[in-house]
């Protein structure tokens, strides 16, 4: 699940693993009630600070796709299918924001941009 964690990324480590985690609860990949690694297990996985995974679960927490029970470990929450809807729709718009990005800097225009995801469409539809 944590396979495109990057430690040279911009974008802090803990909020990396929250986003990993929201995809996957929002995809249905992490069923509700489904128990999330310790946050040492995950720490040592990642190879980071345990203080990192404790600020993502929070933050998960915060945002009410986890719940902490101390002493018991960290669980996904049930959403509401609006709401997993929601999440699914805003990270399409952060892939698509990644993608506009990277086309941007590699001077691809709009136009072969579209024609690519076009052929990807035809592909994946066959």
């Amino acid at each position: 699940m944590f396979e495109r964690i990057d430690p040279r990324s911009s974008i802090p480590l803990y909020a990396q693993i929250a986003a990993r985690i929201r995809v996957a609860v929002a995809s249905g990949e992490l069923k509700p009630a489904a128990a999330l690694p310790s946050v040492r297990e995950l720490a040592a996985e990642l190879r980071v600070n345990p203080a990192t995974v404790v600020q993502a679960y929070r933050d998960l927490e915060a945002d009410g796709f986890v719940e902490i029970r101390h002493g018991a470990g960290t669980f996904v929450r049930e959403l509401a299918p609006a709401r997993r809807a929601r999440e699914r729709a805003r990270q399409a718009r952060a892939i698509v924001h990644k993608m506009m990005t990277e086309a941007r800097r590699l001077g691809v225009s709009l136009r072969e941009l579209r024609d690519a995801i076009d052929t990807e469409i035809g592909v994946e539809a066959t």
